[in-house]
């Protein structure tokens, strides 16, 4: 995911899109405790992914109040 498609979305998908990341995320680190988790890299990219949302969704909120 890249950071451009995600300027293209309203804070409400972000939201959406953030909250959907975060469960992902906290079913692969219960995988990761279990040892069932296959794909170690896709933990690297929800994290990432959860950061470049906030960051969007930051910049919304200070555009919103300049």
């Amino acid at each position: 995911m890249k950071a451009e498609e995600l300027r293209g979305r309203t804070a409400d998908q972000l939201s959406d899109q953030l909250l959907d990341l975060r469960k992902e995320q906290f079913n692969l680190r219960f995988q990761k405790a279990s040892g069932q988790l296959e794909n170690t890299a896709r933990a690297r990219q929800v994290r990432r992914d959860i950061a470049r949302i906030k960051t969007v969704l930051h910049r919304m909120q200070g555009e919103a109040q300049a």
